[in-house]
């Protein structure tokens, strides 16, 4: 497994995280055994939200309840979590970020998170509130680092006239079939290609390249916003046709494939897991150490149906 320094932290990250938002219905044994799976893989980085599961904080504590993890098993992880979205609605007031993160540390049974990421653009952000509220619980050793997810870069720049802190991390939605943040700057100031429309605020991942800002990649397996997966899928042949080739090429399951197009990206990002099955977390686990050649990348790029002009 490929691990890095998250920049602005001195947290040892793998280049593959695990998420936990799927499993509120899981038994403890299955929750066990989907993070053992993880572990004995190398990912020892797990993603939560206040908002996963059936209730507020449902995931944190169903992951929690399952584990019971020592203090000293605790340490051997590192857990990020998020905050800001309501039930219809998004909050990033000093009030709710405080509310949400004792909730997350009482859910997790954990004295402090490593990452604290706002989950998704609050368009009544105060920033000075968000830097009260980072200031307290950075102060209190609640939290570690912060970031965001699904931000545009004027919108961290926002955040970053008040916020002392680094960002350190902005989690963005990514799959081969779903990349308008990489395909966007191939096929720039094409006038007649819906490809070369902007639709992050300008430049994200060169963005956060230049501020060392680590892009995790949500969905990595998604065909598009929440649309069913492309791996396998009668809808995605051409695509298929070459993950598949290179999965047998390289002794790989094919989502493997699919991780590994994501990872050879030299942002150096993190790719983000939903899938409960062990079986596909160790899978797409090989893909970690995978580098794919240009030419292989790109063949992927244009078999998702992107433009390489």
């Amino acid at each position: 497994m490929k691990t890095f320094t998250m920049p602005g932290t001195d947290i040892v990250a793998p280049n593959i995280l695990l998420g936990l938002m799927r499993i509120a219905d899981k038994t403890d044994d299955e929750v066990r055994e989907l993070v053992r799976t993880a572990r004995d893989s190398g990912i020892d980085f797990l993603d939560h939200a206040d908002v996963y599961g059936n209730e507020r904080h449902g995931c944190e504590r169903r992951f929690a309840e399952a584990l019971q993890l020592t203090p000293a098993q605790r340490d051997e992880y590192t857990i990020q979590t998020k905050t800001g979205i309501r039930d219809g609605y998004f909050d990033f007031s000093y009030e709710h970020i405080i509310e949400s993160v004792e909730g997350s540390l009482a859910a997790l049974q954990t004295d402090r998170i490593d990452i604290l990421l706002l989950h998704r653009p609050d368009a009544l952000v105060e920033p000075d509130e968000v830097a009260r509220a980072f200031d307290e619980l950075e102060a209190a050793g609640k939290v570690r680092a912060f970031g965001v997810s699904n931000h545009t870069p004027r919108q961290i720049d926002l955040l970053r006239a008040s916020v002392r802190q680094p960002i350190v991390a902005n989690q963005l939605q990514l799959s081969i079939t779903h990349a308008p943040i990489i395909a966007q700057g191939v096929a720039g100031n094409m006038l007649a290609e819906q490809q070369s429309v902007t639709l992050d605020g300008g430049g994200i991942v060169d963005y956060c390249r230049l501020n060392n800002i680590t892009i995790q990649a949500w969905s990595p397996f998604q065909a598009g916003f929440f649309t069913g997966v492309f791996l396998g899928s009668p809808d995605h042949p051409k695509l298929n046709a070459v993950i598949d080739r290179l999965a047998a090429q390289y002794d790989v399951p094919a989502i493997a494939i699919a991780t590994a197009w994501i990872t050879r990206h030299p942002a150096q990002m993190q790719v983000v897991l939903g899938t409960t099955s062990p079986e596909r977390v160790a899978g797409a686990a090989q893909g970690s150490d995978l580098v794919l050649t240009r030419a292989e990348w790109y063949e992927l790029f244009r078999a998702a149906g992107h433009i390489v002009p």
